[in-house]
Formats: C-alpha cells, sequence, structure tokens
C-alpha cells in the first residue's frame, strides 16, 4: 500500500504533539498510518460533525461518549424522530485506534484533566496530594481513553439495584441488554447463553499475550480458583482478558455505534459544543432547551421531547447543578438559582486500587519496550492487526478472588486483580510520572529503578467500597471545572479490604508456576514507608495510601432510585425528580458501583434506557 505523505506528515506531529517527542516515535508514526488504512478499508467512516444545527431537535443528547452513542444510535432508529448529540470534545484521532497506547492519551486535548481533592487519606505518592482523574472529553468519550476490559459486574450488583426499589434493573432483565449490544468473537463463547454476536461492540481477546498471561491464570488455579469466563454464570476466577477491540483496533463506542448510522438523516453531531445549561421553564418545571458554546459562540437548541444527560458522572452531576437542579444550600452558595432541590453530586463512588506492586523476572517474556524493533513491530501491527501494540493498555489478565471479608458463598468477590506484564523505557518515564502525578522522589524510588527490565504487576483493587464522595461547583461559571472529593478511605473497611488485596496478590505472585521465570518482588520500600517492615499490613496500608490508583470508574452522581430514597435524582426510568421531559443516562445513575469495569455496564444502561424511552413515547413493551 502507498500511503500519502502529507497524512504521514500530518499523522506523525499530531503523534508528536500528543505525547511528545520522548516515546517510541516511529510506531507512532505507523499508528497514524494504521489510522489511514482503516479509513480507506473499512466501509464505516467518521461521523459527520453538522453545522448549522436545526434550531430543535425531539431529542437533544449532552454527551456523546459510551452512553451518549448508544441512545444516539437506538433512538434514531425511529425515522420520525430527530436527534441532536452534543459532544464538548473533537474526535477521535491518529493514536486513539492503538490500544497499547491508552494512557498516552491521558492529559491531552482528549481528556477533561480532571484532579481530586487532596484528604490526607490517599494519594501522598501524588503531587499536591491529589490523584488525577483522566475523563475522556471527545466523541466516544471515555471509552476512546480506557483500556478497552469488557467486565460486566456481578449478578448480585443488579439484583441489588432491584431490591433497593428499581424494578427491571435486577440481572435477568440486564443480561438482555449486555448481549444486545455484544459482538463476541471469542470462539470458545460461541455457544455461551451469557453473550451475544451481531451487536454494534466488539468484544475479543488481544490477539498477542505474554507467557507471563498464560502463568497469571494457572497461578489461580494453584490457589483454588478456575479459569472462566467472569462474565458468565459465575464471576469468581482468573481469565485472559477481553476488550472492546475490532481486526487488533480499538473499538469506541463512537467506532462501534456512531459510524455505522452516520448518513441517518434524523441524527445531528455536533462536536466541540460544550453544554452549560439545562434550560428549565421554573413555572412548568419541564426540560426546555439546552444551551452550549460552539465556535466561540453561545447557542441555544430547543428539544421538543426530552433533554437527555449523559455526559458522565463528573459532567452531568456538574450541568444539572448549573441548571438549578441541586442540592439547596451548596447552590445558594455558589449563586445558581435553585429550580429543584435534589442531592446530585453525592454518592460518588469509584474503584481505588493500588499501584507500584511490581515483579522482577529473569528471562524475556515481558513487554519491554526498548527490546522490540520498532520498524517490524508496528509494520506487523498495520499489515496484520496483531502483535504487542494490540495488548489493552498493557493488561492482559484479570482475576475476581474473594477475601475474609467476602461473603461466605464465595460468589461475589470483592477484589478484582489487573495483571500486566510491561515496564516502562527510560525515555517514557517523564511521561508515565506526568500522567500518574507521581512525585519526583517516589519516582525514582519506585519506578526509574526498574525502567527497561523485564517486570510483570498486579494492581490490586477494591469492588464495592463504602466510602462516598461528592462532585460539587467551584462556581456558577460553566467553564469552571467541576470539584471531585473521592474521598477514599473515608471508611476505615476499604483499607482493610484492600490490604487483604495486597496479601492476596503475593501469594499469587508466589505460585510455583513463577518459579521458571525467576519472579520475585520488587522490594525497593517507598518514600514515607521505609520504617515500616516491608508486607506488613502496616506497610500495604501505606503503600496503598501512597501510590494510590483510580481505576477511572466514577459512578453514582445521580442515583437511580425509588422517591422514597432520600439519596435518590432519578427514578427508575432515569427521569430527573420534580423536572418534566429530563433523564440522565450514563454511570452517575448506579445506586451503587458494579463489581467491575464500568464501561460495559453504562453501555448496558444506554441499552435498556433507549427501550424505556421508546416504550414511554410509542407505548411499546420492553423487550
Amino acid at each position: 500500500m502507498v500511503f500519502n505523505a502529507v497524512v504521514v506528515t500530518a499523522a506523525l506531529k499530531g503523534a508528536i504533539n500528543l505525547v511528545g517527542t520522548g516515546l517510541w516515535l516511529v510506531p507512532l508514526l505507523i499508528a497514524g498510518l494504521s489510522y489511514y488504512r482503516y479509513d480507506q478499508l473499512d466501509p464505516e467512516s467518521r461521523p459527520i460533525d453538522k453545522y448549522p444545527l436545526n434550531p430543535e431537535y425531539d431529542f437533544v443528547i449532552v454527551g456523546g461518549g459510551s452512553a451518549g452513542a448508544v441512545l444516539a444510535n437506538r433512538l434514531s432508529e425511529i425515522r420520525e424522530w430527530s436527534v441532536l448529540l452534543l459532544e464538548a470534545g473533537p474526535d477521535e484521532n491518529e493514536i486513539t485506534d492503538v490500544p497499547s497506547l491508552a494512557a498516552y492519551l491521558q492529559l491531552t486535548k482528549l481528556d477533561w484533566m480532571y484532579r481530586t481533592q487532596p484528604t490526607g487519606r490517599a494519594c501522598l505518592g501524588m503531587k499536591g496530594g491529589r490523584c488525577n482523574w483522566p475523563r475522556g472529553r471527545v466523541l466516544g468519550g471515555s471509552s476512546v481513553l480506557n483500556y478497552m476490559l469488557y467486565v460486566r459486574g456481578n449478578r448480585h450488583d443488579y439484583d441489588h439495584w432491584e431490591a433497593l426499589g428499581n424494578p427491571g434493573w435486577g440481572y435477568e432483565d440486564v443480561l438482555h441488554y449486555f448481549k444486545k449490544s455484544e459482538d463476541n468473537r471469542n470462539p470458545y463463547l460461541r455457544n455461551s447463553p451469557y453473550h451475544g454476536t451481531g451487536g454494534y461492540l466488539t468484544v475479543q481477546e488481544s490477539p498477542w499475550k505474554t507467557p507471563l498471561a498464560v502463568a497469571f491464570v494457572e497461578a489461580g488455579m494453584e490457589l483454588g480458583y478456575e479459569n472462566r469466563d467472569i462474565n458468565g454464570e459465575r464471576q469468581t476466577g482468573f481469565m485472559i482478558a477481553q476488550g472492546t477491540i475490532r481486526r487488533g483496533s480499538r473499538c469506541s463506542t463512537a467506532k462501534a455505534f456512531l459510524r455505522p448510522v452516520r448518513l441517518r438523516r434524523n441524527l445531528h453531531t455536533a462536536m466541540n459544543a460544550l453544554a452549560t445549561r439545562v434550560v428549565v421553564n421554573p413555572v412548568t418545571m419541564r426540560a426546555m432547551a439546552v444551551e452550549f458554546h460552539r465556535g466561540g459562540l453561545q447557542r441555544t437548541v430547543w428539544a421538543r421531547k426530552e433533554v437527555i444527560l449523559s455526559a458522565g458522572s463528573i459532567n452531568s452531576a456538574q450541568l444539572l447543578m448549573l441548571s438549578g437542579i441541586g442540592p439547596r444550600e451548596h447552590l445558594r452558595q455558589v449563586g445558581v438559582r435553585v429550580l429543584k432541590d435534589l442531592p446530585v453530586g453525592r454518592n460518588l463512588q469509584d474503584h481505588v486500587g493500588m499501584g507500584g506492586l511490581t515483579f522482577l523476572v529473569d528471562k524475556p517474556v515481558s513487554i519491554v519496550q526498548d527490546r522490540f524493533h520498532a520498524a517490524p513491530v508496528t509494520l506487523h501491527y498495520v499489515a496484520n492487526g496483531r502483535g504487542p501494540m494490540t495488548t489493552l493498555g498493557g493488561v492482559e489478565c484479570y482475576a475476581f478472588v474473594n477475601t475474609k471479608f467476602a461473603n461466605g458463598s464465595g460468589s461475589y468477590p470483592d477484589i478484582q486483580m489487573h495483571m500486566a506484564p510491561a515496564s516502562i523505557s527510560s525515555d517514557a518515564g517523564v511521561q508515565v510520572r506526568k500522567i500518574l502525578g507521581l512525585t519526583n522522589e517516589l519516582y525514582d524510588a519506585v519506578y526509574r529503578p526498574i525502567a527497561n527490565r523485564d517486570t510483570w504487576t498486579i494492581m490490586p483493587l477494591l469492588l464495592r467500597p463504602r466510602s462516598r464522595g461528592t462532585v460539587t461547583l467551584k462556581s456558577s461559571n460553566p467553564f469552571h471545572k467541576a470539584i471531585v472529593d473521592a474521598n477514599y478511605f473515608d471508611d476505615p473497611f476499604d483499607m482493610r479490604t484492600l490490604v487483604e488485596g495486597a496479601k492476596l496478590a503475593m501469594k499469587i505472585s508466589e505460585a510455583k508456576v513463577f518459579r521458571q521465570f525467576g519472579s520475585r518482588v520488587h522490594r525497593l520500600k517507598i518514600p514515607g514507608c521505609k520504617h515500616l517492615k516491608f508486607g506488613s499490613d502496616a506497610y500495604w496500608e501505606c503503600h496503598i495510601r501512597h501510590i494510590t490508583m483510580t481505576i477511572y470508574h466514577p459512578v453514582g452522581t445521580a442515583k437511580m432510585g425509588p422517591s422514597t430514597d432520600p439519596e435518590a435524582v432519578v427514578d427508575s426510568g432515569l427521569k430527573v425528580y420534580g423536572v418534566q421531559g429530563l433523564r440522565v443516562v450514563d454511570a452517575s445513575i448506579m445506586p451503587t458501583i458494579c463489581s467491575g469495569n464500568t464501561n460495559a455496564p453504562v453501555v448496558m444502561i444506554a441499552e435498556k434506557a433507549a427501550d424505556i424511552i421508546k416504550s414511554d413515547w410509542l407505548g411499546t413493551p420492553l423487550r
């Protein structure tokens, strides 16, 4: 194939601007070529950035991320309905297609670049005691920045939602919607009653893996766990990771749900359009329009039927509050006129994890950037969609395990493990330190000594935290970022459980199968914990408080619940209480966080919401 030199130059320039000049530049160049090749050969092409817009639509969806892309597709299936999708960011770029480069998309123009408030209990090894919280500001949302892991959660999560007073959200109900969107291409799951084929969202394993991935699954079996489909009948166990990838490239929700329907005349997409307020009639309490900024101008678009917020747990909460819907006292403090007193921004939850638990090996079996010759690796990726560039952000396996605090049956694990057999290059260190927000002292002590060495890591994460955080307004100015207080470890039980997770990770690493690689823990103590005995409970707690990792799963700030629940913002139909014509459809509606990565559940929520909306307006039965 002959590539246009102008396109190549533009791709390289974009890559350099995006991730800096010190990172494996040839693969980034080829990533641009891969992007160009995809557009040449695939019948689907980029969504159309519509300009000018119509003055009104039946449905105005705010946020073109994992939920908004699904809704835009499904609602525009009704030809008589006009649908507008407003997205604050641009389209995907040359780099987003490459799975292994997921981390380098953070702190770019595609990222909202949120940071948590310092609490003194977590993120102590990060600058200012604040953790970075990446969120996608791009068509496809965080499905463009994430590590593409396809995890649905546990059946008990959804049965619990229903038990809280949300009819229709039990596991048997939501399973239908998980399967509806899925096109699972793993041959061994072809006949599984828990998976779907032919949906918009492609799910499969990376076509490339290291020997350490197989060893990790075998280690789990040594400990008495099964190698199983964690999205199937039971969750507890170990598995080679499944991800939202297609032909070796990222399958974002924009690629999956928007590109195939880009030519529908009743669907318009507006990018770089920042919503600033939902216009609510204060007399009728009906959502009438959305104000947004685009091209330096403030604009208004009217909604005949509904405004739907799908901007994510931070931005949907912020937009509700800017529109006068939120906690009365807080809105008064920041100078926003109160239209409806609701607990918006409360109930914030995230999967908090432990970073920096690293193991050294003596054999050349992990992903060491400097070992791979850039040209053949990247050409193999371009030509065949295979090789190490297809790894899911470096994550090859996950496991769901039980600490002593889990339920007695073992069916509801409380810790998830992410396993990644990779190390950073010396050149990439500066960028990695920036992405993680690490202090120089911590980076020099923990990460610099293992650059370019064969290593692998386990990241234990807490599946069901008891602590709750908040999202609040900094001011009434819509261009000011919301204030995010993750409030990690406010409940001491969370720390006790995660310490047990660290100890389980150590047991996994000590399995016999890893001896063939000479695997052993990297024992250098982190600054601030040197006075503690390595491996003690006190040491693990100190370690966790210093290298605190978000798993990028904020949920819960517009809680779904019955009208009798004082914490509820939306009902089981996802309608905002007390405001007609306004729904929230994204991760913010989760009453409690699901037990696993949240992207697949958000797609499910949007699939179900689309059917609810059709049922409400057309009288069609659900399912």
